[in-house]
């Protein structure tokens, strides 16, 4: 019994872990845009002070998003179970690692350019912008394929919201550094599986009958 409650809870933590970092990581990416207008581009940022204690707000969040990310990595990866494939496993989990940490970098410089007194170089600007669309974007592409080709070889997500996922990580694969605001096409996959995840509550290893 208290192992049938433990896998019946698993879906529950990953789905209230997946919405929280859903909800911090769009604030978060919504917020950055503001304290990085223009992207990289531009001479210099002019960010007032209501701005300015905006962002400053926003990039607090981002340790708890990440926190909440690996709890929803963590209660994902339970719901594999024994039938993980070590492969995609370790692709699984460097790749949110790797997120986390560069999330974190890019969250730390952009803060760094807040406090600068001087904000004419666009050094730290072009850091951070770098660190957030070209590498942390691409490992999220990554982490949601891997996500994808184990929620396709267990049968846990239906065959709609795996396409979507491949499309999602295609698009942060190929256009996140280039199209503005596309970072959230993250966070709002995430929120679709987390969702799905919560209302369908199935136990982990238990699979559809045509996925055998």
């Amino acid at each position: 019994m208290a192992r049938k409650r433990e896998s019946l809870g698993t879906p529950r933590a990953a789905g209230i872990a997946g919405i929280v970092f859903a909800v911090l990581m769009a604030a978060t990416i919504v917020l950055m845009r503001i304290a990085l207008p223009g992207g990289a581009g531009g001479d210099e940022i002019v960010v007032d002070d209501g701005q300015r204690g905006a962002v400053q707000t926003a990039l607090t969040l981002v340790p708890f998003a990440g926190i909440a990310f690996l709890w929803f990595m963590g209660a994902l990866r339970e719901q594999a179970g024994e039938g993980e494939d070590r492969f995609v496993a370790t692709v699984f989990l460097g790749s949110g690692l790797v997120f986390v940490a560069t999330l974190f970098g890019s969250a730390a410089a952009a803060g760094t350019v807040l406090a600068e007194s001087q904000q004419h170089s666009p050094f730290g600007r072009h850091f951070a912008y770098a660190l957030l669309t070209t590498y942390a974007m691409r490992m999220a592409a990554v982490f949601i394929f891997t996500t994808s080709a184990i929620a396709r070889r267990l049968g846990v997500l239906p065959r709609p919201l795996i396409l979507l996922g491949y499309l999602a990580g295609l698009t942060l694969l190929v256009v996140a550094a280039d199209v503005p605001w596309s970072e959230l096409v993250f966070p709002a996959w995430a929120l679709i599986v987390s969702v799905y995840v919560l209302r369908d509550r199935r136990p982990a290893g238990a699979r559809p009958a045509d996925a055998a």
